[in-house]
C-alpha cells in the first residue's frame, strides 16, 4: 500500500524524489495550496449573490450536479496529468509517443494556459492590492467611509449612521425618504452611501471614461508594490516556502469567516438576509440560466484551465493519491462559498433591516460587495474598524492564495521549457523577473481609469477562451492520446484504475457539459458595463483580443512548429512537426515501467517516428512486456487491500 507521503514501501527514502525539480514538503502543503489556489475572491463575493438570484437554496441543486459531473472530473484530470510527467501546463504536453499530433496542438494549449494565467495574475494582484489598502485605512478609531462629512463626499450623499452635528436637515430628510423606500430628495434619485462615495471619488478618484486614464493613484501604488513583495516573498524557495506559507495563509480565512459569522448571526435581521440567500425557488430549477450560471460558477471557481492545477500537482511525488486530493479539494471549495454566503447575507440582511428595505437592495456582488456594501454594513456594529480590519485581511490571504500559484504556474512553464542547470539552480532570479513584470504590468490599472481595466480584463481575458482551452484539453487527452493510454497510465501512477463514473465523465458527460457553459457564453453575452458607464466599441475589441490570444496559441504554434521543421513538402513538415518526444512518461527512471520501460537506444527512438511498421512492431513488444509485468506492478503498487507488499523481491512469485 502507499504511505501517507505518497512513496511506496520498499524504496530508497528520499527527501525529495525528484531531486532535481523538488517536490512538496509533505501532501498536506499541497492540499493547502490547492485550497488556497481553488477557494478565492470569487467563492466570497460572486457566489452568494449568484444563489440568491437564481433560486437561493434551489441554486443548490444545479450547482451540486455540475460538482459531481464536471467539476471533480476536470480536477482529477488536471491533477493526475500533471502529477504523471511531473512537468508544468507547458512542459507536459510531450505527451504520447503513439498520437504524434498531440504534441503539436498540446503545447498551444500550453501556452494557451500561460496566458490566461498572465491575464489574471496581472489583474487578481489589484485587487489584492485595494483590499490592503483597505486593511490599512481601517487602521483608526472611525472608518473614512462611515460619514459623508468627508470633502470627498457629494450632496447625494446619505450615510446609514447618525453623523452627529454634521447631519443637517437634508440629510436627515433623505433617511426618511429612503426608510420609505423611495429616493427622491430635492434632485435625487437614488440614495449613494458614504462608502460608495469613499469607493469611487477618494480610492479610485474614477475617470469618466475608460480612455482617460488620469494620473497614477499613488497610494494603491504603493500597495501594489507590497503585494508583489509578499508573492515574490512566500515564493522565494518556490513550493519550498510557499508550501510552508498556506499553513497560515489557507486556514486563517476559515477562522475569520467563523469569527464573522458568529458576530453576524447574532445581529437583528440576520435571519431575514439568510432567508433571502437560501429560501429555495424551485421554479428556476425549469430555467437554463440558472444551470448555465452553476456550471460556470463551478468552472470557473474550481480554477480549470489556468494550468495551476496542472503545476501544483507536478510537485507531488508519483504514487501520491491525487484521486483523493480532488475530491478533498473540490467539495472544500465549494462547502467555503456556501459557508461564505451565510457571513456575506446574515450582515447584509441586519443593514436591511437597519435600513428598513428588502436585502434585496444591500445585496450586491464582485468589486461592488467587497469595498462598497460589506464595509458600509460593517459600520453598523460596535467596534467596526476590528470587523473591517479581520474582513480585509481574509480577502488578502484568499486572494494571495490564488496568486501564490498564478505566479508559480508562469515561472514553472519557463523553467520546465528551458529545462538548463542555470535556470533551475537561478529559480528565484526568474520569480523575481516575472513579479517585477506583474508589478509593471499591473501599473495601469492603479490609474483614474484602472478599475475599467480591471473589469474589462475580468470580463474578457478569463472566460470564454478558459472553456475552449478546458473542451481542448479534454478532446486531446481522451480522444487523441487516447483513453485506454490514459487510464493505463493512471492506474500505473495510483495503484488503481480510475473509476468507472470517472471514465465516462471524462470521454462523454464534462466536454458536453463544457460545451454548454460555452454555448451559454456566447448567448447570454451582454457588453461589458459599469454601473452607468457604457464601455466604447475599441474597449470592447481590445477585450475579444485578450479573450482570442490564449486561444490563437493553439493554431499559431501549429504553424510555427510546421514552418521551422525539415521537409521539402508541407506534408514531410508536417509529418517531421509530428514526431513524438521521447521523454514523455514519468519523470523518473524508477516509474518508468511498461510501455515506458527503456527499449531501445537513442538512435533508435529517434529514427522511429520515420518507420511506422517498425513502430507498429515495437508497440505491440511494449503491450506485450506491459502484460507480463502487470502481476509484479499489482504488487508493487498495492491498493487499498492492505495486502503485504513485495517490491523488494526480485521474484514476485518466490
Amino acid at each position: 500500500h502507499l504511505m501517507p507521503n505518497g512513496a511506496v514501501p520498499g524504496e530508497p527514502v528520499k527527501k525529495d524524489e525528484n531531486s532535481r525539480r523538488g517536490n512538496w514538503g509533505n501532501q498536506i502543503e499541497f492540499v493547502l495550496t490547492s485550497v488556497g489556489y481553488a477557494v478565492g475572491l470569487g467563492n466570497v463575493w460572486r457566489f452568494p449573490y449568484l444563489c440568491y438570484r437564481n433560486g437561493g437554496g434551489a441554486f443548490m441543486l444545479p450547482y451540486f450536479i455540475m460538482l459531481v459531473f464536471c467539476g471533480i472530473p476536470l480536477f482529477f484530470l488536471e491533477l493526475s496529468f500533471g502529477q504523471f510527467a511531473s512537468l508544468g501546463c507547458l512542459g507536459v504536453w510531450k505527451i504520447s509517443p503513439m498520437f504524434k499530433v498531440f504534441v503539436l496542438v498540446g503545447f498551444g494549449v500550453g501556452y494557451g494556459m500561460m496566458v490566461v494565467s498572465t491575464y489574471i495574475g496581472i489583474y487578481y494582484n489589484v485587487v489584492i492590492c485595494i483590499a490592503f489598502y483597505y486593511f490599512f485605512m481601517s487602521m483608526t478609531n472611525l472608518l473614512p467611509w462611515t460619514y459623508c462629512n468627508n470633502p470627498w463626499n457629494t450632496a447625494d450623499c446619505t450615510g446609514v449612521v447618525g453623523s452627529g452635528r454634521h447631519l443637517n436637515a437634508s440629510l436627515a430628510n433623505a433617511t426618511t425618504t429612503l426608510v420609505a423606500g423611495v429616493s427622491e430628495v430635492v434632485n435625487r434619485t437614488k440614495r449613494t452611501s458614504p462608502s460608495e462615495e469613499y469607493w469611487k471619488h477618494y480610492v479610485l478618484n474614477i475617470s469618466d471614461d475608460i480612455g482617460n486614464f488620469g494620473e497614477v493613484r499613488l497610494p494603491i501604488l504603493g500597495c501594489l508594490a507590497v503585494s508583489w513583495c509578499v508573492v515574490f516573498l512566500c515564493l522565494i524557495r518556490g513550493v519550498k516556502s510557499s508550501g510552508k506559507v498556506v499553513y497560515f495563509t489557507a486556514t486563517f480565512p476559515y477562522v475569520v469567516l467563523t469569527i464573522l459569522f458568529i458576530r453576524g448571526i447574532t445581529l437583528d435581521g440576520a435571519i431575514n438576509g439568510i432567508k433571502y440567500y437560501l429560501t429555495p425557488q424551485w421554479q428556476k430549477v425549469l430555467d437554463a440560466k440558472v444551470w448555465g450560471d452553476a456550471a460556470s460558477q463551478i468552472f470557473y471557481s474550481l480554477g480549470c484551465a489556468w494550468g495551476g492545477l496542472i503545476t501544483m500537482a507536478s510537485y507531488n511525488k508519483f504514487h501520491n493519491n491525487c484521486f483523493r486530493d480532488s475530491i478533498i479539494i473540490s467539495i472544500t471549495n465549494c462547502a467555503t462559498s456556501v459557508y461564505a454566503g451565510f457571513v456575506i447575507f446574515s450582515i447584509l440582511g441586519f443593514m436591511a433591516h437597519h435600513l428598513n428595505v428588502p436585502v434585496s437592495e444591500v445585496a450586491d456582488h464582485g468589486p461592488g460587495l467587497a469595498f462598497v456594501a460589506y464595509p458600509e454594513a460593517l459600520t453598523l456594529l460596535p467596534i467596526s474598524p476590528l470587523w473591517s480590519l479581520l474582513f480585509f485581511f481574509m480577502l488578502i490571504l484568499l486572494g494571495l492564495g490564488t496568486q501564490f500559484c498564478l505566479l508559480e504556474t508562469l515561472v514553472t512553464a519557463i523553467v520546465d521549457e528551458i529545462g538548463t542547470d542555470w535556470i533551475i539552480r537561478n529559480k528565484t532570479i526568474i520569480t523575481l523577473v516575472v513579479a517585477i513584470a506583474g508589478f509593471l504590468l499591473g501599473v495601469p490599472l492603479t490609474t483614474r481609469a484602472g478599475i475599467y481595466w480591471l473589469l474589462l480584463m475580468d470580463n474578457y481575458a478569463a472566460s470564454f477562451s478558459l472553456v475552449i482551452i478546458s473542451c481542448i484539453m479534454c478532446i486531446c487527452i481522451m480522444y487523441i492520446y487516447g483513453h485506454r493510454n490514459y487510464f493505463k497510465d493512471v492506474e500505473m501512477m495510483l495503484g488503481f484504475p480510475p473509476p468507472l463514473f470517472f471514465k465516462v465523465c471524462w470521454r462523454f458527460i464534462s466536454p458536453l457539459i463544457i460545451s454548454f457553459i460555452l454555448i451559454f457564453t456566447v448567448i447570454q453575452y451582454k457588453p461589458i458595463t459599469y454601473n452607468d458607464y457604457v464601455y466604447p466599441g475599441w474597449s470592447l475589441a481590445i477585450g475579444f483580443a485578450m479573450a482570442l490570444s490564449s486561444v490563437i496559441c493553439i493554431p499559431i504554434y501549429a504553424l510555427y512548429k510546421i514552418s521551422r521543421s525539415p521537409g521539402a513538402t508541407f506534408r514531410e513538415r508536417l509529418k517531421n512537426a509530428c514526431r513524438s518526444h521521447p521523454k514523455w512518461g514519468p519523470a523518473l527512471q524508477e516509474h518508468r515501467t511498461g510501455r515506458y520501460a527503456p527499449m531501445a537506444s537513442e538512435d533508435t527512438v529517434e529514427a522511429r517516428p520515420l518507420k511506422e511498421k517498425e513502430e507498429l512492431k515495437e508497440e505491440l513488444k511494449e503491450e506485450e512486456k506491459e502484460k507480463e509485468r502487470k502481476d509484479e506492478i499489482s504488487l508493487t503498487i498495492q491498493g487499498s487491500n492492505g495486502s503485504t507488499n513485495t517490491h523488494n523481491n526480485p521474484n514476485p512469485s518466490a
